[in-house]
């Protein structure tokens, strides 16, 4: 049974408000996406990696795989217009069968250590599908969108909900029909889990982590870096 990762990082990081898109951006000195593709190159039972990035972007990609020595390790893909479709590129790329499995982890989650990975692949080994999800700790509210702002409708309980989180694993055979069937549908899910969940699959949940955060906006960036440290120290 092979392993997959796909890292999707066509995005713009438009939240970051920086000249670069965030996935580029340095943590320790370090690119976040290199730090991302460390995290699956230490768990022993990941087979490679596949990187799908804007077609302005691949060469950039491929010179930090090569400096941070990853060639031959990872392949770079062209990504899409949105997250789906740049999924969707890096499937088509994959030389899966339909028993293998894939992982799909967001590029700005740098701080995914390799035991949360290992947990995936046997929790979608067992289940077909899984994602990493951190357990809700605030009251969640359902809210209508009105003119003059929101409105409570009802409160939803805490033990019903977590939020989601990266990677998100899945059959290879299962995440290629569910996809086929989005895209003639004309459905684009917010992340991968959605699109199996709509083709009637259920999704198990992996324990995540408040470390595992995903870098969208500057604060975060400086919050990695203290998750980083505090990691070194305990090395």
């Amino acid at each position: 049974m092979q392993v997959f990762a796909i890292l999707p990082a066509a995005g713009l990081g438009t939240r970051m408000a920086g000249p670069q898109p965030k996935q580029f951006l340095e943590l320790d000195g370090v690119p976040i996406l290199i730090h991302s593709l460390r995290a699956f190159a230490a768990a022993r039972r990941v087979t490679a990696m596949y990187v799908a990035v804007r077609k302005t972007e691949m060469e950039r990609v491929q010179a930090q795989i090569a400096e941070y020595g990853f060639a031959g390790k990872v392949q770079v893909v062209e990504g899409g217009d949105n997250r789906q479709e740049s999924v969707a590129n890096a499937l088509a790329a994959l030389p899966a069968g339909d028993g293998d499995l894939v992982l799909v982890h967001d590029a700005v989650r740098p701080l995914i250590d390799a035991a949360t990975i290992e947990r995936t692949i046997d929790a979608v080994a067992e289940n077909g599908a899984a994602i990493v999800g951190l357990p809700a700790v605030d009251t969640i509210k359902q809210v209508e969108r009105t003119a003059h702002g929101a409105l409570i409708t009802s409160t939803i309980p805490r033990e019903f909900v977590v939020l989601a989180q990266t990677p998100q694993g899945f059959r290879y055979g299962l995440l290629q029909r569910a996809f086929a069937e989005a895209t003639a549908d004309g459905f684009v899910g917010t992340d991968e889990a959605s699109v199996v969940e709509r083709a009637g699959h259920p999704v198990a949940v992996v324990h995540g982590s408040q470390v595992n955060l995903k870098i969208t906006q500057p604060g975060d960036l400086e919050l990695a870096e203290f998750y980083l440290k505090q990691r070194s120290r305990q090395d």
